[in-house]
């Protein structure tokens, strides 16, 4: 279970913006990332906080940004290396950038079983070849 500082937490979630494909980091707008140490609910790994992108419309006043907010303790206590925490904050930054797109939680879990699905098929066509 690693324990980050507050900077070295802060620039892992700044990598995982960093990774998110630039077809949708570009259309990320008026929107603030920020880290907090714990949750306001027990069990968040981060949330989102706003209006979703297929809820707006163009003739919209400029508004506060939304927020997506992503949780240390939790993250920390979830993984079991640095490796594992830099992968489940990836995870979570792209979590909660799926509900910014108007994603709702089944339609997000469901997207990240595909994606684990397709992951683990890449992993096992790799193992094959090696062999």
């Amino acid at each position: 279970m690693p324990h980050l500082s507050t900077r070295e937490f802060d620039a892992l979630v700044d990598n995982a913006i960093r990774r998110i494909p630039r077809q949708f980091l570009a259309r990320l707008r008026n929107i603030a990332f920020l880290v907090e140490r714990e949750p306001p609910t027990r069990g968040l790994l981060g949330l989102y906080q706003g209006r979703p992108l297929t809820e707006r419309t163009v003739s919209e006043p400029v508004s506060m940004p939304d927020t997506i907010t992503i949780y240390q303790g939790p993250h920390e206590r979830l993984a079991h290396d640095e490796d594992d925490l830099r992968r489940i904050v990836e995870e979570t930054v792209w979590h909660e950038v799926a509900h910014y797109f108007g994603l709702n939680e089944a339609e997000v879990l469901r997207a990240e079983r595909r994606h684990n699905l397709e992951r683990l098929r890449t992993m096992a066509r790799r193992n094959r070849r090696v062999k």
